[in-house]
């Protein structure tokens, strides 16, 4: 008597979502190939990655954070009231990004120069529901938690930040906050030690990388 052949076993289904049509047919050429893996789906926008992880359930959805319509932090939130694992694949790697991501629910985190077998691996991990990160990744939350906790910036210092941003010269920023120049230049110095950066274009930056200010 011949034995029943054993069931072969159950293909991923997986989703991607990204507004980059060029990233996503790359990402289907590269698992195309992987017998243990089935797209299920694509999407360009955080807004279409919900409803189809809605309609779909797949297993894993493969996510980049910067889209438009809806970014991909708040469309992970959504998408794992699913069931579904998100697994994000990006070229961003700031600290900022990287906690936003995993505090909305993502169980990994990877970039765009993951290489394939990397990236089948992680898939398998993530519909597991074991966490995966890029090694660079994971060396930053490491550095950020060894690292002292910043001072915070007060309300004013952060209105002065602002102003910066908009391109504003010390007097403008007085004159718009209604203080004397002066005091500006308390304020700046007092935000250069408190994001231990050196001048006003850093501070910017270093404030945009913490969310303290919008990009």
């Amino acid at each position: 008597m011949t034995a029943n052949p054993a069931p072969a076993p159950r293909r991923l289904r997986i989703i991607l979502v990204d507004d980059h049509t060029v990233m996503r047919a790359g990402l289907v050429a590269l698992l195309a190939a992987e017998p243990g893996i089935e797209i299920v789906g694509e999407a360009g926008d955080g807004r279409a990655g919900i409803a189809l992880a809605e309609r779909l359930r797949p297993d894993v959805a493969l996510l980049d954070l910067r889209m438009p319509v809806l970014d991909g932090v708040a469309a992970t939130a959504e998408i794992g009231r699913f069931g579904t694992r998100v697994l994000v694949l990006t070229t961003y790697d700031t600290d900022t990004e990287i906690e936003r991501a995993i505090e909305a629910g993502a169980v990994g985190y990877l970039l765009k120069d993951t290489t394939r077998d990397q990236l089948v691996e992680a898939i398998g991990a993530a519909a597991r529901g074991e966490t995966v990160l890029a090694p660079r990744v994971a060396e930053k939350l490491v550095a950020r938690m060894r690292r002292p906790e910043p001072a915070a910036l007060t309300a004013r210092e952060v209105e002065v930040l602002r102003a910066v941003a908009d391109g504003l010269s010390n007097a403008e920023i007085g004159r718009r906050l209604v203080i004397a120049e002066a005091t500006v230049k308390t304020h700046l110095l007092r935000v250069f030690a408190k994001l231990d950066v050196g001048d006003r274009t850093h501070a910017v930056v270093v404030a945009m990388d913490r969310g303290l200010l919008p990009r």
